[in-house]
């Protein structure tokens, strides 16, 4: 091992700075990181493989280049460098990860002669060492390499450690799309056991979402999945957030609880260690953050039926104390999801928002201009009867004459 790293330390001494070997440099330095990983030294392996810029690196293929960059983001997470984690990870276009249409028959059957004949070539301008005399010093793609035309492990990988940093940040509704992401694979989709998994952690993550326009378009949308009828637990709770009625927590927390401290995105369970971190204290919290979302629905939902409430059936409704009440009302109010004030010697909440000068007159006006449109709708109605009665009375006069 002495021996092996000593001569890769001195095949990246001379090929530092040479562009025409940039590609075999960058994975001579892969493997001097693997063998630090494997070591246990993670920092180190982290510090050698992310000195590589492989985005710029012209002949290496785009594939190669994103497991790179895969590697390294993958190295900062396990080093809990979870900004340099960020950073890199965006260097992947998520354009190149999309799905692609599927090719008819044809188009494959073509590529498959194409992708043959290109291999009888390169066969024939081997010299007879086995040596490409045609091009002795070309670098870049392997010749045995996969094709780039199937990136399903990358997508999969590159959203899963997307989904790892939504966690650790409690950007919810990120790792929400991130899921919806990984649902739009055909390997997901043709994997009962992932489909459901997967439609299970989007339902999860958009609940636990602060509440927005676009929180609440995404919620409906997922509603409206037909696929949520393999998950039926998820789908009942999902539903009674796009109702608007008020959900009892006491009630939510027992018939939804157990099944939802099942997976692992909850935890009822506080950790037994104050200083044990990491995945089941985030579970925990996001326990605590679906009361938190449980209570503001509760809290929109009293605001749109009501316009002045007492206090003390405001914290029935609720299941709250004064004081939680107090403060959950003031959150959504600073955030302005909803208009609210507390008089605290009446022990009243009023809902109900007061309008300025420009909506008083504004509202008047349009009162004014239904009202002109009624009056002459009933003018047009009379006028309609005295021109028929009269009529009538002419057509009577008429026939009397006649007879």
């Amino acid at each position: 091992m002495e021996t092996k790293l000593q001569a890769i330390e001195t095949l990246r001494t001379v090929t530092e700075g040479k562009i025409y070997v940039e590609v075999e440099r960058a994975r001579v330095t892969k493997r001097l990181s693997d063998i630090k990983k494997e070591q246990g030294d993670i920092k180190a392996a982290t510090d050698i493989l992310c000195e590589l810029q492989v985005e710029t690196f012209g002949s290496m293929s785009r594939r190669e280049k994103t497991e790179f960059i895969l590697e390294q983001v993958s190295l900062c997470i396990q080093n809990g460098d979870w900004t340099q984690a960020g950073i890199l990870s965006r260097k992947i276009s998520t354009k190149y990860l999309s799905r692609r249409p599927a090719k008819p028959k044809e188009q494959l059957e073509k590529e498959a002669k194409e992708k043959e004949a290109k291999e009888k070539k390169r066969l024939n301008d081997l010299g007879p060492a086995g040596v490409d005399v045609k091009d002795a010093t070309a670098v870049g793609e392997d010749a045995n390499a996969p094709a780039d035309d199937d990136i399903t492990d990358l997508k999969l990988r590159y959203y899963e450690q997307q989904i790892t940093l939504s966690k650790h940040d409690d950007k919810y509704l990120d790792a929400c799309k991130y899921w919806r992401q990984v649902l739009d694979t055909e390997a997901v989709e043709n994997d009962p056991e992932k489909l459901t998994a997967s439609l299970q952690h989007v339902i999860h993550f958009v609940i636990l979402a602060p509440y927005d326009n676009e929180q609440s378009d995404l919620l409906e949308r997922i509603y409206r999945d037909a696929r949520n009828a393999t998950i039926p637990k998820e789908a009942e709770l999902l539903k009674h957030f796009t109702k608007p009625e008020i959900m009892r927590w006491p009630s939510i927390s027992q018939e939804f609880g157990p099944h939802l401290c099942s997976s692992d995105t909850f935890s009822a369970e506080k950790p037994a260690s104050a200083a044990k971190e990491g995945e089941e204290s985030k579970a925990h919290q996001r326990w605590q953050d679906l009361r938190k979302r449980v209570i503001e629905h509760n809290v929109r939902v009293i605001a749109k039926y009501y316009t002045r409430i007492q206090f003390a059936r405001l914290t029935e409704l609720l299941d709250l104390s004064a004081d939680e009440t107090e403060k959950y009302i003031s959150e959504l109010v600073v955030s302005k999801t909803i208009y609210a004030k507390i008089d605290r010697p009446a022990r009243l909440v009023s809902f109900n928002k007061p309008k300025d000068a420009d909506d008083v007159l504004n509202e008047w006006s349009g009162n004014m201009k239904s009202l002109l449109g009624l009056l002459e709708l009933c003018d047009h109605q009379i006028s309609k009867e005295v021109a028929m009665n009269a009529l009538t009375i002419k057509s009577g006069k008429g026939k009397a004459a006649a007879v």
